[in-house]
């Protein structure tokens, strides 16, 4: 699939799974409410809060220039049990060729966070932004009332892997925003480094949303909890690298696990590991 086509297909794919939650937006206000547990499977285990996706079965698409893996549903790829948890729409493991990548196309109304892993992603948007993103930056876009924007791979001869989360507003028809913040590496081992938060005020970048994301280069041995910040609010662990235990689940490379109701979940590294934390309101 060429990247027009693919970027067509990611784009009417999204509309389409947004359809219901759109026409629940009140008419008091601009808030938008997410979709509840409709994207969890039948609660038959005796841990009832709590959902796990395994790396190999991600959706998988190799365009050529784009070798992608899906979390949730997306462009081709649909499942009706993956589509969101809570407000977290998008979780997508991309691996661009050189010089390659996304065309100037549109979105609106949607938190877009971008995490480079390896390599630097270029990126130009309608606001007139030019910037270069790299392993420990994370950028954030808030879309609002409609953005255009491209990402390429600025180097020719290696690939850029970067993780393109998106994440549904608090508020629709925002301004639109774009923010960028480089991180230190070193804050993040064997700890817990907040990288997005609702507070402009606080660490990380700011989202539209309730919601905090945190990293962790963990160290084989290290144990930590991480507790919820706001009552009702869900998070989901995406294994960046190594094996890890949280809240007595095995987790592997690219896993991706799920847990709500809870007010804290304990973390262990049982090898050298990095991970995502996302907490994003559940309803």
């Amino acid at each position: 699939m060429n990247r027009k086509e693919f970027i067509k297909a990611a784009l009417s794919t999204s509309v389409m799974l947004t359809t219901t939650e759109a026409k629940q937006v009140e008419a008091k206000g601009n808030y938008y409410p997410i979709v509840g547990f409709e994207h969890l499977p039948p609660k038959t285990k005796k841990t009832m809060n709590t959902v796990l996706h395994k790396a190999n079965t991600r959706g998988h698409a190799n365009h050529g220039w784009l070798d992608t893996n899906h979390t949730f549903s997306f462009a081709h790829y649909y499942d009706p049990t993956r589509v969101q948890f809570g407000a977290l729409r998008v979780l997508n493991d991309d691996f661009v060729d050189g010089g390659m990548g996304f065309g100037t196309h549109p979105h609106d109304n949607m938190e877009i966070i971008s995490i480079p892993l390896s390599g630097d992603l270029e990126h130009k948007d309608s606001m007139g932004n030019v910037a270069v993103i790299k392993q420990n930056d994370v950028q954030i876009m808030s879309a609002g009332t409609g953005i255009y924007h491209s990402e390429y791979n600025k180097n020719k001869d290696k690939k850029v892997n970067f993780l393109q989360i998106w994440v549904f507003p608090k508020v629709r028809n925002i301004e639109p925003r774009y923010d960028q913040i480089n991180f230190r590496p070193e804050d993040r081992v064997n700890k817990l480094q907040q990288i997005v938060s609702p507070s402009k005020t606080d660490d990380g970048v700011w989202i539209n949303q309730d919601a905090w994301f945190h990293l962790g280069n963990l160290k084989k041995g290290f144990a930590t909890d991480y507790t919820v910040n706001q009552k009702g609010n869900g998070v989901y662990a995406f294994v960046i690298e190594g094996d890890l235990t949280i809240h007595d689940q095995k987790l592997n490379k690219r896993d991706g696990f799920g847990v709500w109701d809870v007010d804290k979940l304990s973390i262990s590294a049982d090898s050298d590991a990095e991970v995502l934390l996302m907490e994003v309101p559940m309803n």
